[in-house]
């Protein structure tokens, strides 16, 4: 079975941003067994986030500071939820948005969230007929293809609930993510080094 065609080729409802952030938190909301999120695509634009604007400005100092300013939010965040596990596919060399977004990382492991990075060609074997889908899977009948224009704005998800599909994918993802890097040594590694020049 093709792990993407089998996501992509899935019944599904798509939801605009807000419909899908407004179910996503409450969902996650009521979940206690670990969330998971695969993340593939090499940038996004994310619009107004400070830190981000900072950062395409051209002001590296003041986005990390930014950065930094949300740690405090986000520890209360995980502390009032089921943990979080991201697996974030990396390929080399890093391109800018991955760099910033290594950073924001830090904050979010700090404050709970479990961040392992694999490197892509790891996942060659599975992207036969395309890249991985940006997943999100909160419980055994709900799992959201997150979508995104060519640009990298986000433009809402795919809202799939068939259990055959979400359990496949929940073990998918959950292999990719026993296979993948802890945040921290990949950080120090591949991302402290050339922020350290900048």
């Amino acid at each position: 079975m093709d792990f993407v065609d089998t996501v992509r080729n899935a019944p599904a409802r798509t939801l605009p941003v807000e419909e899908y952030q407004a179910e996503f938190a409450e969902v996650y909301a009521s979940v206690t067994e670990p969330a998971l999120k695969l993340e593939r695509a090499q940038h996004f634009d994310e619009e107004d986030f400070p830190s981000w604007v900072a950062f395409l400005e051209g002001d590296w100092n003041r986005s990390l500071a930014l950065l930094r300013e949300t740690r405090d939010a986000l520890v209360d965040y995980y502390r009032s939820h089921a943990e979080f596990r991201r697996v974030r596919i990396a390929e080399s060399p890093l391109t800018p948005y991955m760099r910033w977004e290594m950073h924001a990382f830090v904050e979010r492991v700090a404050a709970g969230e479990r961040i392992r990075v694999l490197p892509a060609a790891e996942v060659a074997d599975l992207e036969r007929s395309g890249p991985l889908p940006e997943l999100v899977i909160l419980r055994s009948d709900r799992m959201y293809e997150v979508l995104y224009d060519a640009g990298g704005v986000h433009t809402g998800a795919r809202r799939i609930t068939d259990p055959e599909v979400v359990a496949y994918a929940r073990g998918v993802v959950s292999s990719l993510f026993g296979r993948g890097e802890e945040l921290r040594a990949f950080f120090a590694r591949e991302v402290a080094p050339v922020t350290a020049r900048c």
